[in-house]
């Protein structure tokens, strides 16, 4: 079997959750061949597991202080190259094509009339689970910017739905620093310094992009990306300060790390994303850099570590077998094996959200 992998490069949880597919895969024999757009070739990081991968244009969206900037997206946005790149990218070498929310592998793939299996967090938007902050084009974009025949989703909980657990590296907890991890790539490190400088008692990690040294600055270090040094950060932290994207939020509740979300604004999936965390009782959110927030969060109790599944290996699995078994059936047998704090679970069960997944069926997609 040989597969066309798609990922889109923009942010980093897609790249680390399309790893641990390339290990599993790899694990299961099957032939993988990478595209990545959305970012300058130069600036990827830790891209051995995906041998001789190549990259494309694609689609990004710009920022700016905090927020999605549209004409700076439109400035740097490359129509003519996105289209050329659909037009010339072969596909008649592949048994399945995979698309993880990139846009030129799914639309070369409905342009050759050939059928596009998507794997992400974005697909569970498919399902009502909770979502805010998006309008109709919102929507319309999260459903075409690259399009496929069939989704699976993944989230925190499944809803009722054929969703899966998050594709997640399993980490152990490292001893306790006392620090708090801080990565918010969209805002500036004089911003960041501003919010976070006055809490002198507090020290602060701080990975961004505009760093290539690490630079202390009083109860801040700011330190270059690599995956190695920010997981090393990560277990030991006491808590995680980031935007509201998935798989950052993911790798820190299986460590049981307190998390304060500051969500991109104007990005429909990380609005809804916070909401979700904010309604499981998972995660305190502040909507601009507030000080008040950040003291309120550094007060707050552990919630508890949640325990999910081995589900990069279950998926390669799954793919390698020809997906002889549903989706629903696969979601079912994943989700038996996630153990959520009890405060978690005295929440879902207040909020009515503890449907079996017996019903799923019925809203499948």
């Amino acid at each position: 079997m040989r597969i066309l992998y798609g990922v889109q490069g923009t942010g980093n949880g897609h790249i680390s959750r399309c790893r641990l597919m390339a290990k599993a895969l790899k694990n299961e024999g099957v032939q993988v061949d990478y595209i990545f757009s959305g970012r300058d070739a130069d600036a990827y990081f830790d891209m051995q597991e995906f041998g001789d991968y190549r990259c494309l244009s694609g689609l990004s969206f710009a920022t700016k202080n905090g927020a999605i900037n549209l004409w700076s997206t439109i400035n740097q946005s490359k129509p003519l190259q996105l289209l050329r790149d659909i037009k010339h990218l072969s596909l008649d070498d592949y048994d399945s094509i995979i698309s993880d929310f990139e846009p030129v592998t799914a639309w070369a793939a409905k342009r050759q009339n050939l059928p596009v299996l998507g794997i992400s967090h974005q697909a569970s938007f498919r399902y009502a689970v909770p979502q805010t902050g998006g309008d109709p084009v919102a929507r319309f974009t999260m459903r075409n910017f690259a399009p496929v025949q069939q989704a699976v989703g993944l989230h925190w909980f499944h809803f009722g739905y054929p969703i899966l657990p998050p594709i997640i590296e399993s980490l152990k907890p490292g001893k306790e620093s006392g620090d708090m991890l801080v990565y918010l790539p969209f805002e500036s490190p004089h911003a960041i310094y501003e919010l976070l400088s006055r809490f002198k008692s507090t020290r602060f990690i701080c990975f961004h992009p505009d760093f290539s040294i690490p630079v202390e600055q009083n109860n801040l270090r700011f330190m270059p990306l690599g995956r190695e040094s920010f997981i090393q950060v990560l277990r030991g932290c006491e808590g995680v300060i980031c935007n509201a994207g998935f798989e950052l939020a993911s790798e820190a509740l299986t460590l049981g790390k307190r998390l304060l979300l500051k969500p991109l604004q104007g990005q429909f999936e990380q609005a809804s994303n916070a909401m979700t965390l904010e309604l499981l009782g998972l995660a305190i959110v502040m909507q601009q850099l507030d000080p008040g927030q950040v003291r309120h969060w550094l007060n707050s109790e552990k919630t508890g570590s949640i325990h999910y599944p081995d589900v990069a290996s279950a998926v390669a699995a799954w793919l390698a077998s020809g997906r002889a078994e549903t989706v629903i059936d696969l979601a079912d047998r994943l989700w038996r094996q996630v153990i959520f704090p009890e405060p978690v679970m005295e929440r879902i069960h207040e909020l009515g959200l503890g449907a079996d997944l017996s019903n799923a069926q019925l809203m499948h997609a």
